[in-house]
């Protein structure tokens, strides 16, 4: 997969997903975000941690920046608001990432070393952008789970509805 409109889009929908479900988890008293709720990452809390070091360990793949992220599993911000400041900077630069993309660059090979295992693999470049947005579309149906289990409704959560395509909805 080549066409780089695929993850500007995607790009564009985390963006806008990660917006609302923050601006919901804002709702949330601490103690709330925090209390363990069986979930994988156990809380609120540690999901957004998740899928913030997920897309920070990838990022720091594609582009060299931040040159080092953290051992897996440690939390990045115990405070919600620098959470919240880490998450709109990251989701800028994963934007200004899939924007500048070419199909040629997504087609090329790509060499990483897993923070799960430690192996090296080597996949096309398309292939572990796509697994960045599917880990973020996975983790973010955790956190809808959990909201809703709160009593906080996510609304609706699919692509169709993101602001952009407003136009095209009809």
């Amino acid at each position: 997969m080549r066409d780089v409109a695929y993850f500007r889009l995607m790009a564009e929908y985390n963006a806008w997903m990660n917006e609302r479900l923050y601006d919901l988890c804002a709702t949330i008293p601490d103690a709330e975000r925090r209390r363990d709720r069986g979930a994988f990452f156990k809380s609120i809390h540690g999901t957004l941690n998740h899928l913030l070091y997920g897309d920070l360990a990838w990022m720091s793949r594609f582009t060299g920046d931040p040159a080092e992220v953290p051992p897996l599993g440690a939390e990045l911000f115990s405070d919600f608001g620098e959470m919240t400041r880490a998450r709109r900077r990251l989701d800028a630069e994963i934007l200004s990432w899939a924007a500048a993309l070419a199909p040629d660059s997504l087609a090329a090979p790509f060499t990483y070393t897993s923070k799960v295992d430690g192996a090296v693999r080597s996949f096309p470049a398309w292939v572990l952008a796509v697994h960045m947005f599917n880990h973020q579309t996975h983790h973010r149906g955790q956190l809808t789970t959990l909201l809703t289990q709160c009593g906080v409704d996510p609304g609706v959560t699919d692509i169709p509805w993101l602001p952009a395509l407003a136009g095209a909805r009809g």
